[in-house]
């Protein structure tokens, strides 16, 4: 998940993204220690899982601020992290946990993992068709400004004639 916007041999950095992901684990493990427990009847204790959960999106939250600073973010490059991690997932991340399973003989981790790439794949794609479309329109939208530009230009030069 390294940021272009911090030093990535920082200590500090290194251990911003491990507490960002031990938040982001612990969130989803909570969820689903809720679901569990509202399954088996247990509401009160489901309730209290989603509590804890929901703190731990907001620590995650704050990690995330210091690692991708609003100053330093635009749509477009939101997209592009995001390209750039579901890319790393489907090419290195998770074919190199496939091979492990394979090896292993996990056959339902092996399923699991191909699921996962091919939803990867799907999400970077996604994400760049997305990218695509907004440079798109932007590209539009400098034309319109620019034909407007030229325009007031030409306006502004007959009144000065």
């Amino acid at each position: 998940m390294a940021s272009p916007f911090h030093d990535p041999a920082s200590v500090t950095i290194r251990n911003l993204e491990s507490a960002f992901a031990g938040e982001s684990m612990a969130h989803i493990k909570y969820r689903y220690f809720a679901k569990l427990c509202r399954e088996a009847g247990d509401e009160e204790t489901a309730k209290a899982f989603e509590a804890t959960a929901d703190q731990e999106v907001m620590h995650a939250f704050g990690h995330l601020d210091l690692l991708f600073p609003k100053a330093n973010m635009t749509p477009a490059k939101a997209l592009q992290f995001a390209i750039e991690g579901e890319t790393y997932e489907y090419t290195e991340m998770y074919p190199s946990f496939r091979n492990a399973a394979v090896a292993e003989g996990h056959d339902a981790a092996v399923k699991e993992i191909d699921e996962q790439i091919a939803e990867s794949k799907e999400h970077a794609a996604q994400f760049k068709a997305v990218l695509d479309k907004a440079a798109k329109r932007f590209a539009a939208l400098a034309k319109v400004e620019e034909r407007h530009a030229n325009h007031y230009q030409a306006v502004l030069d007959k009144i000065a004639s």
